[in-house]
């Protein structure tokens, strides 16, 4: 299998078409990608803070890409698998960042009160397991939090979740799970990064468990068909992501593309959806954080119609 690395480890910091491949790779390609944790690894103990380490302008979400792949145009939706996530160091890092986060004043919700303090804390990774102190051992879940495509003409900061994907912080797009972004450009240029080993919803204090990883995934396209925000699938849900302020239009944005998806692609009625929606979906929250935030969508593939849920939908044109 071929692994794909940043040149010179010359990570990027923004999704946009303007950045030069590092990779091509073929429709129906596997291939495993290096990337590295939200600090471009530069928190290294308790004593590394960020705002040291990691001085203005800010610079974290580092990614990897863009990788062009063939046969993608404008107009396609690329279908990312994520076939595994494997950590490359022993360790996680989680942190507190002055002025960053969902309770305290940041530079979007301004406040008289006084930054939060500083605080660096490394996770180990043993046994499956991230070790947050000597009584708690949590289970990895890991997930890649950043992963889109270019959007067509912006240059977008790679903190930023958007219609073309990005920094959703959602821990659906683990291990099994189909992205599913919208293509703007030939090529589509898809961008990775941000790896996980854990986050609870929200990503309340801004930082996950943050993580280097190997990310295995597969490029498919559907060819011809067009979708305007990001789309998840497992085996269990269909899903689909909304990224705005305030948090309840990216939650209605989430709402609006999954019945958009019901309807196109497994024989609902818009209004039937929506009402089958208020009665069995589910919704979580991704972020609330970043400079957007996100949320994600979801119905059971039980309550599909039998055929549908039968089938497939993951499955994309040849």
């Amino acid at each position: 299998m071929r692994r794909i690395r940043q040149p010179n480890h010359a990570f990027v910091y923004t999704l946009s078409a303007e950045h030069q491949p590092v990779a091509t790779v073929a429709c129906n390609e596997t291939v495993c990608i290096e990337t590295i944790d939200a600090f471009e690894g530069r928190l290294r103990s308790s004593a590394d803070l960020y705002s040291q380490k990691c001085p203005g302008p800010p610079r974290a979400n580092p990614q990897t890409g863009p990788i062009y792949v063939e046969g993608a145009e404008p107009g396609d939706t690329l279908v990312v698998t994520i076939e595994n996530i494997e950590p490359t160091e022993a360790f996680a890092v989680t942190a507190l960042i002055p002025e960053f986060g969902g309770l305290t004043g940041t530079s979007h919700t301004a406040t008289l009160d006084d930054p939060l303090p500083e605080v660096t804390r490394l996770l180990p990774i043993e046994n499956g397991t991230l070790r947050f102190d000597e009584s708690r051992a949590l289970p990895l879940a890991p997930f890649v939090g950043t992963l889109g495509t270019a959007p067509d003409l912006e240059a977008i900061s790679s903190l930023t979740p958007g219609y073309w994907g990005g920094n959703m912080d959602c821990v659906e797009t683990g291990i099994g799970s189909s992205v599913w972004l919208p293509v703007h450009n030939e090529g589509a240029l898809f961008f990775i990064g941000d790896a996980h080993a854990r986050q609870g919803d929200g990503e309340v204090t801004g930082v996950a468990a943050e993580m280097s990883a190997r990310v295995t995934v597969s490029f498919a396209l559907k060819k011809n068909y067009s979708i305007r925000w990001p789309r998840i699938e497992t085996d269990k849900y269909l899903m689909a992501v909304g990224s705005a302020r305030p948090l309840e239009d990216a939650a209605r944005i989430a709402w609006k593309e999954l019945i958009g998806w019901l309807v196109a692609d497994h024989g609902f009625d818009a209004l039937e959806a929506y009402q089958l929606l208020g009665l069995v979906g589910e919704m979580r929250l991704g972020n609330m954080v970043d400079p957007n935030y996100s949320m994600v969508a979801k119905l059971g593939k039980a309550w599909l119609p039998s055929e549908s849920a039968a089938g497939n939908s993951q499955t994309p044109e040849q």
